[in-house]
Parts: structure tokens; C-alpha cells; sequence
């Protein structure tokens, strides 16, 4: 039986990184898959997701990834072009991290057969806890359809609904109540502690 997997990765905790995790979240809520799919938050986990991999016959990855394009833009690449478009300009250890995990299953021989990686360029990454940019949040849907589209012409048609999974963050993570219990920029220091930011002797 083929098998499809859906994969999210990025670090939530860095604004736009958060892109691929968020993606899967919602289509996990928003559609119901018709075959064999699993949807996985694969965060930064590296090569923790190899077994993923060697299970599936078909991969769909959601990432933000710098194309050196304007903040918002789409790009889907496919097939052998995935793992160059992943580390070209990598913004974070997860993007060679995830390369890695690609690279290790074409060594088995377990890597799977088909490859999509849906990508938007990020706005801001230098945000500790905060959540994505208006202009990268908007382009979640046409992300999803993006994928969903692909998988269908492959044998996986999907219908409005809810895909069950058990390899998705905790809720108390994802993305509304993640960014509605954010604290104000006033209560809390986005870029570092403010004792040792520059010109903070001269402060004092």
C-alpha cells in the first residue's frame, strides 16, 4: 500500500520559522485525507524523523526558506531539487538537520519516491516567541491547496474535515493560544536581556 507523509518542520519559537509547523496544524483541522497519510509536526527534530521517512512512499514538506525572495512568496519545488533548495541559504540548524535526514534515507535506499516542498519566504526570524507575520500567515492556505492538489493527482484526495493524528505539538503550543498568550513587547524583552543590550551602561 503506498503510503503518504506530511511533513512540518521549523521552530515555532522563532516568528516566520514557525511556517511548516503551522501549515501541517492546519491542515490536520481543516481536511480529511482519503488512503494512508500521516501528518507529523516535524519541528527540529533532525534525524529523529528518518523513520518517517523510511514508512512513506510519497513526502510533502512544509518549511520557510529563503529563496532571497519578497516576505510572502510561494516557491514548490520537487523531486531531487528538495534537498538543494533546503540548505542553499539555510536560516537555522533544522533546515541541514532535515538535508541530513533526506541524505540518510537515499543511503538506505528508504527515501521516498516522490518529494514536494512547499516554502514561503519568511518575513522575521530574529523574534523570539513571537508568532508569524501577517504576510506569511496568509499564505497558509494557498499552501495547503498547493499540497492537497498534488496528493490528490498521486491517490490521496482530501475532503473538508479532520485528519487524527498523534504527532502534532501539544495544544498548548499551537498557533492560537501560542501567540494570544504572548506578552506585550512592554512586559517582555523581544531581542535579549536588556541588562546587556548596547548602551545599557550607559543607562545606568
Amino acid at each position: 500500500m503506498t503510503c503518504a507523509l506530511i511533513l512540518g518542520i521549523g521552530n515555532v519559537l522563532w516568528a516566520d520559522e514557525g511556517f511548516g509547523v503551522r501549515c501541517v496544524e492546519a491542515l490536520a483541522q481543516s481536511r480529511a485525507f482519503a488512503g494512508d497519510v500521516a501528518l507529523v509536526d516535524g519541528g527540529t527534530q533532525g534525524l529523529y524523523l528518518l523513520p518517517f521517512l523510511e514508512e512513506a512512499d510519497i513526502l510533502v514538506v512544509f518549511d520557510a526558506v529563503d529563496y532571497g525572495l519578497a516576505p510572502g512568496s510561494m516557491k514548490v519545488v520537487e523531486g531531487a531539487e528538495v534537498p538543494r533548495f533546503l540548505g542553499a541559504k539555510k536560516m537555522s540548524l533544522h533546515q541541514t538537520g532535515f538535508q541530513d535526514v533526506i541524505a540518510t534515507a537515499e543511503l538506505l535506499d528508504r527515501c521516498p519516491g516522490e518529494l514536494l516542498l512547499v516554502g514561503c519566504q519568511p518575513e522575521e526570524l530574529e523574534d523570539y516567541g513571537g508568532g508569524l507575520r501577517d504576510v506569511v500567515a496568509a499564505r497558509i492556505p494557498e499552501a495547503l491547496d498547493i499540497a492537497c492538489d498534488w496528493l490528490a493527482d498521486r491517490g490521496f484526495p482530501s475532503i473538508p474535515g479532520q485528519t487524527p493524528t498523534n504527532d502534532l505539538a501539544d495544544g498548548s503550543i499551537r498557533q492560537a493560544a501560542y501567540e494570544a498568550g504572548r506578552p506585550s513587547a512592554e512586559e517582555a524583552c523581544r531581542t535579549g536581556d536588556a541588562r546587556f543590550l548596547p548602551g545599557a551602561g550607559e543607562r545606568r
